[in-house]
């Protein structure tokens, strides 16, 4: 798996584009999985300095990491080539991202216990079942996601908005908001 290889796999994910099974992407993506299989396996069993855990973070993401970013591992992704994170963002113990489909942070963001973002789904058609469908999720500035919220493909968070602990959001959430509920809806606005 290349660069390259890596950088192509991003922009047709950022098209809309599936991943067919068989396909280069989808190989790719094979590749890029063990990879994060294995810097996830160094980052969770064994004791890091905060700065060996954003090293280890920068080399699953392929970016460099600002130096006010914290994570409490266990921390597993999927793909890890499709995560970017703004300054001052804070992950929990337990997340896991599925970022096949892109995550994108904003800064100061909050993220809960055992939170799930996840970018991308099967085709509901069981004869095409092995057809992955992406689509990004954002993920905007001053947000806070409580433990234990699954967010799916697509998903926009705006700015200043929370996510209350586990909501399963499948929606957008605007800016200044509360977000709660299976499936999350609206509580109220953030004065």
């Amino acid at each position: 798996m290349t660069d390259e290889q890596i950088r192509r796999f991003c922009e047709r994910r950022a098209q809309g584009l599936d991943i067919e099974p068989g396909s280069e992407d989808a190989q790719v993506m094979h590749e890029a999985a063990q990879e994060a299989l294995r810097i996830a396996a160094d980052m969770n069993n064994s004791y890091h300095t905060l700065d060996e855990i954003r090293a280890l973070f920068a080399e699953l993401t392929g970016r460099e990491v600002d130096e006010t970013f914290r994570i409490f591992p266990p921390f597993t992704a999927d793909f890890g080539k499709n995560i970017h994170v703004g300054s001052n963002v804070f992950f929990n113990s337990g997340c896991r991202v599925q970022d096949h489909g892109g995550v994108f942070v904003g800064n100061n963001v909050l993220v809960g216990h055992n939170v799930v973002l996840a970018t991308l789904d099967h085709d509901l058609d069981p004869a095409k079942r092995d057809l992955l469908h992406c689509a990004p999720i954002r993920v905007g500035d001053d947000v806070w996601i409580g433990s234990n919220a699954t967010v799916t493909k697509g998903v926009t968070i705006g700015d200043g908005a929370v996510v209350a602990a586990g909501a399963v959001v499948t929606r957008d959430v605007p800016p200044r908001t509360i977000a709660g509920g299976v499936p999350a809806k609206v509580i109220k606005a953030i004065e």
